[in-house]
């Protein structure tokens, strides 16, 4: 009897017991605590920031541009040091300047080098059949608005250094692209910050998240709709570099 008295005190008082009850406030917590952090980074690293950030998105580099623009956005019309203004044109800029670089080292090296150690980093070859289908289906414009697309966003810009397109065209297409879609992204952002002007003068970061969660839900039927907008723009994304029956091999 008393053994199985001590079985259960010790199952009572086990840890992991009690586990999922206890976790849920720790990661609430690392959630709130990371999500003020981020947004300070943001602040912190600047217009400089946002030019490296957003120059590795359109590199082969995972770092979406949606958790780049929309916090440095809300942080600019929060009452930060950046403007929306100013947001827009680093984010253009860094974007022209990965794409220039995967541009040229695409044009040196050529599809060869590619497809053999592309894998390396994150370049399948798949993914980069996609770009170039949609590279000479539409050529100049595809440029233009493969920086509105997911998946080929970031490829497309070796393709058009392995054609050789001109690199003036291909630079205005790539900052027009890129301004609008950098635009977007902003004045959701923007809408968001303009909700808690004085956002960015807290310090504590946990406090930070909250007022930015209370911040976001009078615009969350935007972001709803733009989230269904990127996942229709996935799928015509998929559908436009999809290839065409006469291209697919029996």
């Amino acid at each position: 009897m008393r053994e199985a008295g001590w079985r259960r005190s010790k199952i009572r008082i086990c840890p992991l017991a009690r586990s999922p009850l206890h976790t849920r406030p720790m990661l609430h917590n690392l959630l709130h605590q990371w999500i003020g952090a981020w947004l300070g980074w943001v602040e912190t690293g600047g217009y400089l920031g946002v030019v490296i950030l957003m120059a590795m998105e359109s590199s082969v580099l995972p770092v979406p541009s949606e958790v780049v623009i929309p916090p440095a956005a809300i942080a600019a019309a929060a009452g930060g040091k950046m403007s929306l203004i100013g947001v827009i044109i680093a984010g253009a800029v860094g974007s022209w300047l990965g794409s220039a670089a995967s541009y040229w080292i695409a044009l040196w090296i050529g599809r060869g080098v590619i497809d053999r150690w592309g894998k390396y980093f994150m370049i399948s070859t798949e993914k980069l059949d996609r770009a170039e289908r949609f590279m000479a289906r539409y050529e100049l414009g595809g440029v233009f608005f493969a920086r509105l697309l997911p998946v080929i966003r970031h490829l497309i810009s070796i393709p058009a250094g392995i054609i050789r397109m001109g690199f003036a065209k291909f630079s205005v297409v790539t900052i027009l692209g890129a301004t609008v879609w950098c635009s977007v992204l902003a004045w959701l952002g923007g809408n968001v910050g303009r909700n808690d002007p004085g956002l960015m003068q807290i310090s504590d970061n946990s406090v930070k998240a909250e007022r930015l969660i209370a911040a976001i839900k009078p615009e969350s039927h935007r972001i709803a709709i733009a989230v269904l907008v990127v996942c229709a723009l996935y799928i015509v994304a998929m559908k436009l570099t999809a290839p065409k029956k006469a291209e697919t091999p029996k």
